[in-house]
C-alpha cells in the first residue's frame, strides 16, 4: 500500500478496533455487496454531478418547475428569441467540449447526467433518449444538433411521442 492508503487503513482499523485481517474481510464484504454502488461511481455520474454543481454554472432543478418553464416559453410571444439565445448557450457548449475531443456517446451521457432524458444505448451508434414528456423534445434536440454540428459530427434524430432516437452517422 502507499503511505496514504497505509494511514486510512490504519485509522480506520483503530476506530473500528478491529485487526487488520478483519477490515480486510470486512471491506471485500461491503464491496461485494454494493458493488452496483461503486460501479456507478466508477461510470462517473456521481463525480460528474459533483463537478457540475461546484462549478455553480449548472443548478438543482425540480422537473414540474423545467416542465412549466419550457410550457411558458412556447406560448409567450418572443419565444423565438429564446430559441435564438438557447442555441447561443449551444455553442458555447460545443466549444467547452470540443477542444476535449469528447466522442457523441460521452456527450450523450454528459446531458444525460443533467437530467434532460434517460439514455438507452441500443446498438454501437443507435441512441434512444427517453424524455418522460413530449415537452423538452425541442430543447434537448436544439442541443444535441448545435453540439454535434458544431463539433463536425453526423448524427441523424428522429422524433417519437417523449422520445429521441439518435444514430451517430460519425464521429471521433
Amino acid at each position: 500500500m502507499d503511505e496514504d492508503t497505509f494511514e486510512v487503513f490504519k485509522k480506520m482499523k483503530e476506530d473500528l478496533g478491529i485487526s487488520q485481517s478483519e477490515l480486510m474481510r470486512e471491506a471485500l464484504k461491503l464491496y461485494s455487496k454494493h458493488k452496483t454502488l461503486f460501479e456507478s461511481i466508477e461510470d462517473k455520474k456521481v463525480y460528474t454531478h459533483a463537478e457540475m454543481l461546484s462549478a455553480g454554472e449548472h443548478v438543482i432543478l425540480d422537473s414540474d418547475h423545467w416542465l412549466l418553464f419550457l410550457s411558458f416559453v412556447e406560448s409567450h410571444p418572443d419565444k423565438d428569441k429564446f430559441w435564438d439565445l438557447h442555441r447561443e448557450v449551444c455553442q458555447a457548449h460545443v466549444e467547452q467540449f470540443k477542444h476535449k475531443f469528447y466522442r457523441a456517446e460521452y456527450i450523450l451521457k454528459r446531458l444525460e447526467t443533467c437530467n434532460f432524458f434517460k439514455l438507452r444505448k441500443t446498438s454501437k451508434s443507435d441512441f434512444t433518449l427517453v424524455l418522460g414528456s413530449d415537452v423538452p423534445k425541442k430543447i434537448v434536440k436544439t442541443e444535441l444538433e448545435e453540439i454535434f454540428a458544431g463539433m463536425g459530427y453526423q448524427v441523424d434524430i428522429k422524433e417519437d411521442l417523449a422520445n429521441l432516437r439518435v444514430k451517430v452517422l460519425h464521429d471521433l
